[in-house]
Parts: structure tokens; C-alpha cells; sequence
């Protein structure tokens, strides 16, 4: 039997919760006028573009119906990509391509998609059937990331991504999103995939969950957690900080992802990030933030590198902070 906790006894472990986040953290920290560049995905992409940080390769966009005839000829010509809606959230309306079979297309999961239900799915995200508040919406098409074989088996098909909570340019807490077979190849924890804590001095794996249950190894590869280190793990939190420059926003999520020939590259930024994160590295995320509240105004000035260094060396191992 799961065993039940008290709101007190949720503050005296740091777990930040919904109210908590919306009030003390997102609304006191994320200016309104900034939104719109990072709910709005090709936004974000062009954002970060102009100051050099990495993206997937924009191999499409459209935001009408009368283009769809146009993109679907375009896809016909490759293998392998990403359909997004701009302005979709929580991993909605995402459909990832990784092959052809005859006139099908191959999704991540393994499963089939004929073109005309391809058009029909192109049809739902321009109507904004995935979008934030139901607007019209725009469709882009993306590379799909190949991503860093050391990852391989941890990922059912799809591409496993890192989340990074980073608070005034500050990376307070991380995890590894893997994609299961009953995520449909996708690295959302609500549709199934895995979370996998990181510590943010070694980028070692701390613990995993799925749909908040304790895991040792991938449901689907049998793969153990425990032998999980991310490469390049140093250059993924200064991209993740270096965002902060971007957007100005105090408080957000950085979805990041490792290509086998790119390296480090941003999947997109969130201003309104989960909190199951918490959940995965078995440690609250309130602590944290309040270290990084109290510092003095000086050191909230530093360049990434260096408050990167600062989060390593703080907030590192398993200790909350």
C-alpha cells in the first residue's frame, strides 16, 4: 500500500508542488510578455538560432491547409523526420517517422501510418487540436536526432532527451526522459516513458520511475540504470544555462538531446515545467531553489560556465541541496 504524506510532512522532505511552482516561482519569475517565444516552438528555434545555440535542422514548415498538399510531397522524399505542432505542450500531436514500408510510414513505436492518415493528423495540429488553448497552429518538420549510441539501450525506438530544470540561469535538477514501447516511442512521462534522475555533478543515474514506480532496468531493453553516465554531460548544463540569456526566464524546463554527429542540441524550452521530476531523483526541488534565491545579486550575474560549475559542485550526489 502506498503510504500517504501531509502537506507538511511534503514541505519538510522540499517537494515543490503545483501551487508552490505557479505562485512562488513561475509568476514571480516569468515575465507574460516572454511567453510567447518559447510556447511557440519555431519561435524558440529562431531565438536560439540567432545567438548560435544548437536545434534539430528545420526541414519544413507550414500554417495552412492549402500547404499540406505541399509538405506531404516533401515528406514523400525522406525516411526518417519529426512532425511537431509550434505551439503544442506536453508531447501532443509529436509523430515521429523512422522508415517506409511501401506507402507507409514507419512510427517510432513500429507501427504503421498510411499517407492519407498522415494528412488527416497534419490537418488536427493546423486546426489546433494540439495547440495551447485550442488556436489555429502551425506544422514543422524536423530532422530526427540520431542520437548518441552510449544511450541506445535506454530508449525504446525513440529519442531519449534530458530535462533540466534551471532556475535564474542556475541547472537545479535533471533527468534522462527514455521512450518505451507504451510510450509509443515517445519521451513523455504521462504517455509511459521513463524518468531516470541525473546527478548534476556526474551525470550518473541516480534512480529510475515509471508512471512513479521504482525501476532497475528499461522495461523494454532490460538495460540496468544503474551502468548509465550521459556523455557530454558538462556541455549539456551549459546549454541548458546559457538559455537563460535567450529567454530571461527565471524559472523553465530545457529539453535537451545528444546527436551522434551534432552533439548537444535544444529540443525546446518550457516555461511551465512538471514536477515529476522530483519524482524521479527521490528528492524535492524546493531547496534547491531557495539556495539559489538567497544568493547574492553578484553571482547571479555570472556566465553559464561558471554557474554551472556552482550547481555541480551545490547541488550534486543525492544530497537535496
Amino acid at each position: 500500500m502506498a503510504r500517504f504524506l501531509f502537506p507538511w510532512q511534503l514541505r519538510r522532505l522540499g517537494i515543490l508542488g503545483m501551487n508552490g511552482r505557479n505562485i512562488g516561482y513561475i509568476s514571480r519569475y516569468n515575465a507574460r510578455h516572454r511567453y510567447p517565444m518559447v510556447d511557440n516552438k519555431l519561435l524558440t528555434k529562431k531565438a536560439l538560432a540567432r545567438t548560435g545555440i544548437a536545434t534539430p535542422q528545420l526541414l519544413a514548415h507550414i500554417d495552412s491547409p492549402v500547404q499540406i498538399h505541399r509538405l506531404m510531397d516533401r515528406l514523400a522524399t525522406l525516411d526518417d523526420f519529426v512532425i511537431k505542432p509550434a505551439c503544442g505542450s506536453g508531447g501532443k500531436g509529436i509523430v515521429v517517422i523512422i522508415g517506409r514500408e511501401g506507402d507507409h510510414y514507419i512510427k517510432a513505436s513500429g507501427s504503421l501510418v498510411s499517407s492519407i492518415d498522415l494528412r488527416r493528423h497534419l490537418s488536427d495540429i493546423l486546426s489546433g487540436l494540439y495547440s495551447l488553448g485550442g488556436k489555429p497552429d502551425e506544422i514543422m518538420v524536423e530532422e530526427r536526432v540520431d542520437f548518441d549510441p552510449v544511450l541506445s539501450d535506454y530508449s525504446f525506438e525513440g529519442v531519449p532527451d534530458v530535462r533540466i530544470i534551471v532556475f535564474l540561469g542556475f541547472p537545479v535538477m535533471a533527468m534522462l526522459r527514455c521512450s518505451t514501447r507504451s510510450s509509443d516511442g515517445r519521451a513523455n512521462l504521462h504517455q509511459g516513458a521513463v524518468g531516470v534522475g541525473i546527478d548534476l555533478r556526474t551525470g550518473g543515474a541516480l534512480r529510475a520511475v515509471q508512471r512513479n514506480r521504482p525501476l532497475t532496468t528499461h522495461p523494454d531493453t532490460g538495460r540496468a540504470f544503474s551502468d548509465l553516465v550521459i556523455p557530454q554531460w558538462e556541455s549539456l548544463l551549459h546549454l541548458a544555462a546559457s538559455c537563460y540569456e535567450v529567454t530571461r526566464l527565471g524559472y523553465m524546463g530545457c529539453d535537451l538531446v545528444l546527436d551522434r554527429r551534432r552533439g548537444a542540441q535544444v529540443l525546446e524550452l518550457n516555461a511551465r515545467p512538471g514536477l515529476a521530476i522530483q519524482t524521479a531523483n527521490g528528492s524535492g526541488l524546493r531547496q534547491r531553489l531557495e539556495v539559489v534565491r538567497r544568493l547574492p545579486e553578484e553571482m547571479l550575474d555570472w556566465a553559464p560556465v561558471n554557474r554551472v560549475q556552482f550547481a555541480r559542485e551545490r547541488f550534486g550526489g543525492s544530497a537535496p541541496g
